[in-house]
């Protein structure tokens, strides 16, 4: 079986996932909203804006690196899309980060624990470009 890759940030493969949950939403103009007659009207400037919410199981390592990715205003993210089965290319910031201390290892191999991380990406929208 094929391994899959999930997310790449700026040319690095990251880790396995432990979870990866992946929201499309469009993006509407202003001019949309309710007619005179009491229609909906919808104004859609952009379809399939992603949103990432995910976790990891990671060392002390991989910690530190993905805490400095969570401070960086933009990141070029690979990701896994679900419509097409294959990594798409975007631009994308971190709007929340959580680090959770799993297990301590300070007496083994591994000092500094094994950790969880979560993460949410937001694609960017100024960098949009009709497909």
């Amino acid at each position: 079986m094929a391994y899959i890759q999930y997310l790449v940030f700026n040319e690095k493969p990251l880790p396995m996932p432990d979870s990866y949950d992946i929201g499309l939403s469009d993006v509407e103009a202003d001019s949309g909203g309710e007619t005179e007659a009491g229609t909906t009207q919808r104004d859609v400037v952009r379809t399939g804006v992603a949103d990432i919410s995910v976790s990891f199981s990671v060392s002390p390592k991989w910690l530190r690196l993905l805490t400095a990715y969570s401070k960086m205003p933009k990141i070029a993210v690979k990701y896994f899309d679900t419509e097409t089965l294959e990594l798409k290319d975007a631009e994308m910031y971190i709007t929340g980060f959580k680090a959770k201390l799993e297990k301590d290892t300070s007496e083994s191999f591994c000092q500094g624990g094994a950790w969880i991380f979560f993460i949410l990406l937001t694609q960017i929208l100024s960098l949009l470009l009709p497909e």
